[in-house]
């Protein structure tokens, strides 16, 4: 996207570097100063900028907004201020879809201290603000990094996560592991085993596990099956080593490299 940031009238060398760096990481790299109040080539500024020092470099200076402005198709200023003879500012990502469909458009942020005037947003067509707790006053990267991500990272619709769970049958055989083994160490009785059962199925139906995750559950409940078991036999709790766990599957591309192989 061919998107604009525009800078009104910063202060601060420091804070035209930090802003050059959150365009950088946002893929925006058209950065223009109208009436900087200090040199953006200042080595406070190339040290804030990091990698982005070439926007700093290649960054327009213009003497107005309007002459910043001249060749972009639509214009966005950022306030966090209702005006009153102003349509009030948007949240960015409805005006996400304006800013995409747009050839040529531009972001427009204020001096520190102020933020845009009202003869600054008239230039704009839309104005939008950031969602911010009752302290609504970022710092001028923090706000280019925000409204960037928006117009230029933030999706539409969030990509679908692809996690394959546990089938229920595989589900129900933990089920009815858990029954046997509650009833073994005498977490539950025959009586309440249903209704406990049902609030153990809640529980794990929750967390949506994986065919893994739900063979590892039941290799707990075998060890504990057979702590129990073997303790019966012996009549005594003490401590004996016990077979080695059911361990997670493990993908080995190539066995040649394992002990004894």
């Amino acid at each position: 996207m061919n998107l604009a940031v525009v800078l009104v009238s910063p202060k601060t060398p420091g804070n035209i570097g930090s802003a050059a760096r959150a365009m950088l990481n946002m893929g925006a790299r058209d950065l223009r100063l109208v009436a900087p109040r200090c040199d953006h080539l200042d080595s406070g500024a190339v040290a804030m900028a990091v990698h982005a020092a070439d926007l700093l470099r290649e960054a327009k200076v213009y003497p107005t907004l309007r002459e910043a402005l001249a060749d972009r198709d639509l214009s966005v200023g950022t306030t966090a201020r209702l005006r009153a003879d102003l349509a009030p500012p948007q949240h960015p990502a409805y005006v996400r879809p304006l800013v995409r469909a747009a050839a040529a458009p531009a972001l427009v942020f204020g001096p520190e201290e102020t933020g845009l005037i009202n003869s600054d947003l008239e230039q704009c067509q839309l104005a939008v603000r950031i969602p911010t707790g009752d302290y609504a006053s970022l710092n001028l990267a923090q706000a280019v990094l925000l409204v960037c991500y928006e117009f230029l990272q933030g999706q539409e619709e969030l990509p679908e996560r692809q996690r394959k769970t546990a089938t229920r049958e595989e589900m129900e055989a933990l089920y009815g592991h858990l029954r046997e083994t509650m009833t073994l160490i005498g977490y539950t009785d025959a009586v309440r085993a249903r209704h406990t059962l049902r609030l153990w199925r809640a529980t794990l139906d929750r967390a949506l596990m994986s065919s893994a995750e739900s063979r590892l559950f039941r290799g707990l409940l075998r060890q504990v099956q057979w702590k129990v078991e073997d303790a019966a036999a012996r009549g005594t709790t003490a401590p004996r080593q016990a077979p080695a766990p059911d361990a997670p599957e493990l993908d080995l591309q190539a066995t040649d490299d394992l002990p004894g192989s």
